[in-house]
């Protein structure tokens, strides 16, 4: 086992971060203790250097945090918590506690493209916008995306056998969004398939 190299406090910083979006959620402290209690456990533990007491987050508010995988920075001075969040991760009710730019106004917490992207989409669901792609194909007849899909995923196959790389990256992620406007529209989202594609990487 990695010897973590704690400070003169006995603690080391802990950021968790989303196994499946990659979006980093907080930052924390952990003793030994409260590494302890997360292996043992499952859920993510720290140690509050304000009550000077150990704690689990989200024993009060719920929104726990299930640990997937602890990992050790190559200085062992730092430690990284995989998690899958049950809620919002911030106090305030924002998914992630880094929802701020450095002028304090809000910031997207959707972090990376595809997660901002289900945002878009999500926003064209509740908000229709005239002229937009993606209001256009949430509130025509369902047939129409569903045959657009279909069309996508055989422009994959087509790119990948005649069309060379560039032209299979473009057309699969035509496929992709089509299918993230699908699942926004069944009342799904992005975050449904990977949770499936993470219990079945787990199950291997």
């Amino acid at each position: 086992m990695v010897s973590i190299r704690f400070d003169d406090a006995g603690l080391v910083p802990v950021i968790a971060q989303d196994a499946r979006t990659g979006e980093v959620l907080m930052l924390a402290y952990a003793n030994e203790l409260a590494l302890a209690k997360t292996r043992e456990t499952g859920w993510a533990h720290f140690w509050s250097r304000s009550r000077d007491t150990l704690w689990r987050k989200g024993e009060t508010s719920g929104n726990g945090l299930k640990v997937q995988a602890t990992l050790i920075d190559c200085d062992a001075d730092a430690v990284l918590y995989l998690v899958e969040p049950e809620g919002p991760t911030c106090h305030t009710g924002e998914r992630s506690c880094f929802h701020r730019n450095e002028r304090g106004d809000a910031a997207d917490a959707a972090v990376g493209v595809l997660p901002h992207l289900a945002k878009v989409i999500g926003e064209r669901a509740a908000n229709p916008k005239p002229g937009s792609y993606t209001t256009e194909l949430l509130y025509a007849h369902p047939s129409r995306l569903h045959e657009k899909i279909f069309e996508e995923a055989a422009e994959v196959v087509r790119a990948a056998r005649r069309e060379g790389r560039e032209r299979l990256a473009e057309e699969a992620a035509d496929l992709i969004y089509h299918l993230m406007v699908l699942l926004a529209r069944e009342g799904s989202s992005w975050d449904d398939p990977v949770r499936v594609l993470a219990e079945r990487r787990a199950s291997r």
